[in-house]
Formats: C-alpha cells, sequence, structure tokens
C-alpha cells in the first residue's frame, strides 16, 4: 500500500474518530460544549475572564459594556477606545 494512502486513511479516521466522539458529546449531553467565556458558568466560576476585557481592565478602562460589549467577547473590539 502507498504510504500516501496510508496517511491518507489515518487522517481519515482521525476526523471520524473526533466527529464522533463531538456526536456523543451532543448526544450524552444535549447540548454542544460551551466553550464561550460570556455564557459559561465553570469558566466564571473559576474566574475566567475574555481577553479583550483583561486588556481593558490593565488599562483602567475596564467599562467594556459602554463600547457596545454585550459580555460575549467576539462582540468586544480592543480596538476601540472606550468612552
Amino acid at each position: 500500500m502507498p504510504s500516501w494512502l496510508t496517511v491518507f486513511l489515518i487522517a481519515l479516521a482521525a476526523v471520524a474518530f473526533f466527529t464522533l466522539a463531538m456526536s456523543l458529546t451532543l448526544i450524552f449531553k444535549g447540548h454542544n460544549i460551551d466553550s464561550e467565556i460570556a455564557t459559561n458558568k465553570n469558566m466564571q466560576r473559576l474566574g475566567i475572564k475574555c481577553a479583550v476585557q483583561e486588556s481593558r481592565e490593565d488599562t483602567g478602562t475596564d467599562n467594556c459594556h459602554g463600547v457596545g460589549c454585550t459580555g460575549n467577547c467576539s462582540a468586544c473590539d480592543i480596538e476601540q477606545p472606550a468612552k
């Protein structure tokens, strides 16, 4: 068997395994894995913060909500100055 075919089959098996694992997580837990800091209660409990929020706290402009941040890190814009 050619080596490229072996590599391809191993990669295909890895993708299939991770797809199956994510599907089983969804089936047994009943929801997707919550990796968003703004909505994950365990991350909030541990004190994990959005990088933008930490940057604003470091610079003293920790009012992220005043510039359009809704608690969702993807909505925060670190380049936009605080009002």
